[in-house]
């Protein structure tokens, strides 16, 4: 008896890690990632938006990783995800534009890339013409002043390495590459860069105090009379920094970059970005989609006192006819402190995170 249940679990075993063999026939399983989710998050927010067809799995992380700091996917190997998206920066870019492979500058700034498995509005990218980080990570690849590769040209580099085709076949159950697998490794990969022990979050957690300025500052931030800063950044009670939704945020109009109104067609939506998280602002200056801002003051003074009217401009906006909430050189000090607050070295220096 004991002979035939140990047969009976070593042919299950070989079944469930068979290998598709092409046909759609066998099954393979990679090794389960287990998300490491910060306690607050479980307890404030809804589950990470883990997609059914692409789950967290130990071999696909490791590939996606090795794919985001490898230029291979660029059309003269010159230029990886990570050139855009630097760890010491949050996974952001310090220029106000990105450089292309040819020298080509952008038009937005780099985007941080953390805490993305909690984007329930689906959208990505500046003005949310991708539907998914899945979606998001096909542009960069073929954009003319990015990687201006094709996506033939990247998978036939890959495929014809020595390095990836076991990798995906790890990852996968198949060495056949193509782009679909790419961008789901590369997604599984983001959706590790999780950011949660800021000196704020460790204040939430009962280890440290917060400063007087600090504090002043967080009640500026709730504040509808003052800062006003929550309706699309989130509060205390949320440990995400932001609404992923879009808005006008008072920003003199650009013509030339309608922000969402291009994606939707619909000129109510012109002049619309998502707001960013506020996390980790001291490692992800310049601001604003166009990285017009160096400095967190010339934001605050934007809110303060410069916000400038168009027809689109968000009603949350209220005081655009006085130019903004009007804030004193203290209250703008003490609205500063808490950001920074917010930050986490620990994010930045994390080795899991680095090339």
């Amino acid at each position: 008896m004991k002979y035939g249940l140990a047969f009976c679990v070593l042919f299950f075993t070989l079944f469930a890690c068979k290998k598709d063999d092409g046909n759609g026939e066998g099954e393979y399983t990679a090794t389960p990632y287990s998300l490491n989710i910060p306690p607050f998050f479980e307890e404030s927010i809804l589950p990470p938006d883990l997609p059914k067809d692409n789950p967290l799995t130990v071999e696909g992380v490791a590939l996606g990783k090795k794919l985001f700091f490898d230029p291979i996917l660029s059309a003269n190997a010159t230029q990886a995800c990570a050139d855009c998206h630097r760890p010491q920066n949050a996974f952001s870019d310090p220029r106000r534009f990105s450089v292309g492979i040819d020298g080509s500058l952008g038009t937005r700034n780099s985007m941080p890339l953390h805490n993305l498995a909690w984007n329930y509005s689906g959208k990505f990218f500046w003005d949310g013409r991708a539907g998914s980080l899945e979606a998001q990570i096909f542009e960069p690849v073929t954009n003319p002043i990015e990687m201006a590769n094709t996506w033939p040209n990247a998978v036939a580099t890959l495929q014809n390495s020595t390095v990836y085709p076991p990798m995906f076949d790890a990852a996968f159950g198949s060495s056949t590459i193509d782009s679909v697998k790419v961008s789901k490794a590369i997604a599984q990969f983001l959706r590790t860069l999780i950011t949660s022990n800021s000196r704020f979050d460790q204040y939430q957690r009962g280890e440290i105090e917060l400063t007087a300025s600090e504090t002043n500052g967080l009640n500026l931030f709730l504040n509808e009379a003052k800062g006003d800063c929550f309706h699309c950044h989130g509060n205390d009670l949320t440990p995400l920094w932001t609404d992923n939704n879009f808005h006008n945020n008072g920003l003199d109009p650009f013509p030339t970059d309608r922000g969402l109104g291009k994606v939707t067609g619909d000129p109510r939506d012109d002049g619309k970005f998502k707001s960013p998280s506020l996390r980790n602002l001291a490692f992800t200056a310049p601001y604003m989609h166009d990285g017009r801002f160096q400095t967190l003051e010339e934001v605050i003074d934007h809110y303060s006192e410069g916000l400038v009217y168009s027809e689109t401009i968000d009603p949350l906006m209220k005081k655009v006819a006085q130019g903004g909430v009007q804030l004193s050189e203290q209250e703008k000090a003490d609205l500063k402190a808490f950001l920074l607050s917010l930050s986490d070295p620990s994010f930045i220096n994390n080795p899991d995170f680095q090339n």
